[in-house]
């Protein structure tokens, strides 16, 4: 880490220091009665978060060693009782169209403008935790939630004002595996989670409900129930710190994990009275499949393209969480969709627009209750999709979809498909270019008409080390081990550099990438996170 003076003011509250140079922004967000109240959610739920950290090690060994999750036998009477969630919100019973993006000033006025019913500001996947970063988008929501925020572009002059009607906000924190290092509470790094989550809550909860919403979140990563009950006794500890009547903080879970996939149903209980229904993350979801067996040569995925939600284990896990939501009242938001609009291709871009026309209209024909877009230009194309099956209502869930029957084998097939070089090659050239960016403290990249984050980032990196690890054989009959993707990796970053050079940019920034993701796919260990490795990089580079 850059050798930071400690920001150890007077006024601080015992135990805690900023391990970065003061700021106004910093200043202004991080008073002591925030730092208290992050203080006091660190001493008490840091160690049951590392018990959480710990049981995935543990699990993640029985894994390499060959077994297999199942639904779990001691929670089948919950499974077969007849409970449900609380009704939503308000605001979030109608959530056809929800947009996601970085916590950037520009992008949450756009989104929240947009047309969409509700907005995602994303503290994970598509934001580089720089603190600038981080500080910056708590203060942009602060402004956001208080109809403040404006934003003047520097070369066209161009003003950027939120609209009269807007979309309601949720926030995404960052995932329980990451740490903030530049707040340490009793010479610990406080949870990255418990940072993104308690500050916009300290800051931004009476004012929400002031204005007839609430503190909205979604919660990424999640593994087990364990860890959806931890973040439950959070809510329940942060509503009492701040006189919150219980039940105002609202959670979305995205199952993105394929061991959250087998305890769906405990999940919605461990948070019932917080829940607000459960989204298809399906770029980590393939990650996850792809890390959780990487030692099984039987689950090596095709081309990451070719693995499409018509695959047998994909339409399985969102077929069922259609049917988890609905049999306990709670909303089931479909994925992503990733695609942006091809400016100055009219072919291209209507064959985009096609492609994800069709993909909302599967997820709205399965009982989806919405799904999510990265660009405000898809939101009406959407739109339009859940509209034509919901004809008017705010949501399906009265749809049970009882004929849905998910067994465990369901989720665990491994899908056929094709292996070849432009597979390689676009696993290469998203992985260096997408850490390049996050390197340089963008979170959220246009690369060939679709916009990558982490969650893509991590897929190409894990299936290059996962095809290496197993000498896997390409269409073309050549193995990939590590003289292949090094020839991959000269070229693409050869390419690459000479890009940004003729551009004007500066290469540096590729550079590091390149080390780090020859570092994440050739060594024989796997690293869990692409995002832990690269915050070291960052915070050693000046963050």
């Amino acid at each position: 880490m850059p050798q930071s003076a400690a920001h150890s003011e007077e006024h601080f509250p015992a135990g805690v220091e900023i391990i970065a140079a003061p700021e106004a922004r910093a200043r202004e967000l991080l008073t002591p009665p925030a730092l208290e109240f992050l203080a006091a959610l660190h001493r008490r739920f840091e160690p049951e978060r590392r018990r959480r950290l710990a049981a995935r090690r543990e699990i993640q060994s029985q894994l390499d060693q060959g077994w297999r999750p199942d639904f779990p036998a001691h929670s089948a009477p919950l499974r077969a009782a007849h409970w449900r969630v609380a009704p939503p919100p308000a605001d979030l019973a109608r959530r056809r169209v929800e947009i996601t993006g970085p916590v950037e000033r520009k992008m949450i006025i756009n989104a929240l403008n947009s047309g969409a019913d509700a907005f995602m500001a994303d503290f994970e996947d598509s934001n580089a935790p720089t603190w600038r970063n981080v500080l910056d988008g708590q203060r942009n929501l602060c402004d956001a939630v208080r109809r403040t925020i404006s934003y003047v572009h520097p070369q066209s002059g161009k003003r950027y004002e939120l609209a009269s009607s807007i979309a309601t906000l949720l926030v995404r924190p960052r995932g329980w595996h990451l740490e903030e290092a530049h707040l340490r509470v009793d010479g610990q790094p406080i949870s990255a989670s418990l940072f993104d989550f308690g500050l916009f809550l300290f800051h931004n909860a009476h004012e929400l409900v002031a204005r007839g919403s609430g503190p909205y979140f979604y919660l990424p990563k999640l593994e087990s129930a364990l860890e959806a009950r931890l973040w439950n006794e959070v809510f329940v500890a942060s509503q009492e710190h701040l006189a919150l009547p219980r039940g105002t903080i609202r959670a979305t879970v995205l199952i993105e994990t394929i061991l959250a996939a087998f305890e769906m149903d405990e999940i919605l209980y461990e948070l019932r009275e917080h829940s607000a229904g459960l989204n298809c993350g399906r770029w980590d979801y393939i990650f996850s499949f792809i890390k959780k067996f990487a030692l099984d040569p039987n689950a090596l995925l095709p081309d990451r393209f070719s693995v499409t939600m018509g695959a047998h284990f994909l339409r399985s896990y969102s077929e069922l969480v259609v049917r988890t939501c609905h049999r306990r009242g709670a909303h089931a938001i479909g994925g992503m969709s990733a695609f942006i609009p091809v400016k100055h291709d009219a072919a291209r871009n209507q064959a985009a627009f096609a492609q994800v026309a069709a993909d909302k209209r599967r997820e709205a024909l399965a009982g989806h209750d919405g799904a999510w877009v990265a660009h405000p230009g898809l939101v009406e194309l959407v739109r339009n999709e859940f509209e034509a099956v919901l004809q008017g209502r705010p949501h399906q869930i009265e749809r049970q979809r009882d004929d849905v029957d998910v067994r465990a084998e369901d989720l665990l097939r491994t899908p056929s498909g094709p292996r070849t070089e432009r597979g390689l090659r676009d696993n290469v050239r998203i992985g260096v270019e997408y850490l390049g960016a996050w390197l340089a403290g963008v979170g959220c990249v246009p690369i060939n008409d679709l916009m990558e984050d982490a969650a893509t980032a991590e897929i190409s990196r894990a299936q290059v080390w996962q095809w290496v690890r197993h000498g896997a054989r390409l269409d073309d009959g050549r193995v990939v081990d590590r003289a292949l993707v090094e020839q991959v990796l000269d070229d693409e970053c050869a390419q690459l550099r000479a890009q940004a050079l003729a551009a004007g940019l500066d290469p540096t920034h590729h550079e590091r990438a390149r080390a780090l993701f020859a570092q994440l796919t050739l060594n024989p260990r796997f690293e869990e996170f692409l995002t832990s490795s690269a915050y070291r990089t960052l915070l050693f580079q000046g963050d």
